[in-house]
């Protein structure tokens, strides 16, 4: 009884302000307006702001105020600087692993004997769930309509290199992972931080790390992993589905999709793997068929679209920042987007059933290719070839719709089921990854607590606008790449004596598929 009176109770200090306007003697819609805008101004404020100025210090400051100054954020070369290094120190280990990745993926090296919770082919897509999402519908959007069309040039490249960072990070989430008292798989940055910087006598520092890590990848599902995933996705359904427009209609909209949700967060990481298994190939088809379509009818526009992406990706026009300023935009949307670098994806890849940890980081670095190089690509193109950048009016997810809808003007519903589906895989994947370091802070005792709140914030993220809640879900989530990578490049070394073991050994064919 005591431990539901403290979760009732945390629900409600987290929906009070719903709750109490609820009971106001004016439920009227300009006292709903007023009452988001406040909320999402204290949350910009309070919340967004001083963060912000921490993680996106500017690395070029000497020009600040100046016509036309540069701006680099530290965050973003921070990605770029590590996926470089990754990419180099492992010998291009995403061209050369390519293939072999797809062999495993599709179960021929899949042994049931092999301790984890999930099957290679599973914690991809699990992993997959949490990246393929609105990053790839809404945030390409974003970057083409921030940065130009030679924005979604940089995102490639950015997806290039970040096949090595996740390679990295995932094959360390293995070499560390636990098993629980109760049977499931303890795995990520949080683990390898602690337990791998210890053994290389830093253990302060990998204390330190981990921990900052883990409240940032708590933050993180909040934020881009939940926030921004209801606010995008409602936003497409509203669009299409007049019944939950205005304020009532995004409070009924965040609690069907909050209940949703919870009907899966509460079988962990395999009833997770299950869904997103079947979820992520079906949203996945629904969505390149149609891009595919548009991308095959406008055939003959396909090269002068291309030829905008690559020769702004070098020359932007006017008004988009500079070449520094196009890049930047197309990293820092790609980073969103595929979280390569941010520890994430390999929470998810340590569940997997292989005692071979090279092998499931060779699985993961499958995830930027799919995801950015694929997905995004095909939305860039669709959104350049249409023009529906330069019309206007439109941002994020809204924009996508503009651009399919201009050659499939029935595809705005389709496209509201196709984001449904990407916001809710994404969810429940973030659900898992805040709760196993919330876990680690905390103890598996309390993990009822963040399930609890990570439901609240589905609502919250329904009624809070665009600009707040993207902007907190960028410095959460590129925020855990800070201890992240630091930690990866120290422990890089370990890292290069198990890939050099496993692929002399799959070379000389010691190493023989299972099936």
């Amino acid at each position: 009884m005591g431990r539901r009176a403290s979760t009732i109770a945390v629900l409600w200090a987290t929906l009070w302000p719903a709750a109490a306007f609820a009971q106001a003697e004016e439920p009227g819609e300009a006292a709903i307006g007023t009452f988001l805008r406040s909320l999402d101004q204290g949350f910009g404020a309070n919340v967004v702001g001083p963060i912000a100025q921490v993680l996106f210090f500017d690395l070029v400051f000497w020009d600040n105020g100046t016509d036309h100054d540069l701006k680099l954020p530290f965050i973003v070369f921070w990605l770029i600087a590590g996926a470089t290094f990754f990419t180099l120190r492992f010998g291009f280990i995403n061209i050369r692993a390519f293939r072999h990745a797809w062999v495993v993926t599709t179960g021929h090296y899949d042994d049931p004997d092999d301790p984890g919770e999930v099957t290679h082919f599973q914690a991809l897509s699990s992993a997959l769930s949490a990246t393929v999402g609105l990053g790839n519908i809404a945030g390409v959007a974003v970057a083409v309509a921030m940065g130009g069309p030679g924005a979604v040039f940089w995102m490639i490249v950015a997806g290039f290199l970040g096949m090595s960072s996740k390679f990295t990070e995932c094959t360390l989430g293995q070499m560390y992972r636990e098993v629980g008292k109760d049977g499931h798989i303890l795995g990520g940055p949080m683990r390898y931080l602690d337990r791998g910087l210890g053994q290389l006598g830093l253990p302060r520092l990998g204390r330190f790390l981990a921990i900052l890590f883990a409240l940032m990848c708590i933050g993180g599902s909040f934020g881009g992993g939940n926030m921004f995933q209801a606010n995008q996705s409602y936003a497409q359904v509203a669009n299409v589905l007049p019944f939950f427009s205005g304020g009532w209609g995004a409070l009924a909209y965040g609690f069907i999709l909050a209940f949703l949700v919870g009907i899966v967060i509460i079988g962990g990481i395999r009833r997770i793997g299950q869904v997103a298994g079947f979820i992520v190939p079906v949203m996945c088809g629904i969505y390149l068929v149609a891009g595919l379509f548009i991308i095959i009818t406008s055939f003959d526009q396909i090269g002068a679209a291309f030829g905008k992406i690559v020769g702004e990706a070098f020359t932007p026009q006017a008004g988009f920042g500079g070449l520094l300023g196009v890049l930047v935009t197309g990293f820092r949307r790609a980073a969103f987007s595929n979280e390569a670098g941010v520890g994430s994806a390999s929470i998810a890849h340590s569940a997997a059933a292989t005692d071979e940890p090279v092998r499931e980081g060779i699985v993961a670095l499958l995830e930027p290719f799919i995801d950015t190089i694929l997905v995004c690509t095909m939305t860039g193109l669709v959104v350049v070839i249409t023009g529906a950048y330069e019309s206007g009016g439109e941002e994020g997810v809204l924009m996508t719709s503009k651009a399919f809808a201009t050659v499939l003007p029935w595809f705005p519903k389709v496209l509201s089921l196709a984001v449904f589906l990407f916001a809710f895989s994404t969810m429940i994947s973030w659900s898992y990854y805040g709760e196993r370091c919330w876990t680690f802070l905390f103890g598996a005792q309390f993990s009822i607590v963040y399930k609890v709140l990570f439901l609240a914030f589905v609502v919250f993220g329904s009624v809070l606008k665009l600009g707040n809640v993207i902007d907190f879900s960028d410095l959460m989530i590129l925020g855990m790449s800070f201890p992240n990578i630091l930690g990866a490049v120290l422990l890089s070394g370990k890292v290069s004596d198990a890939l050099k073991s496993y692929w002399s050994r799959y070379k000389s064919g010691q190493m023989q598929p299972t099936s």
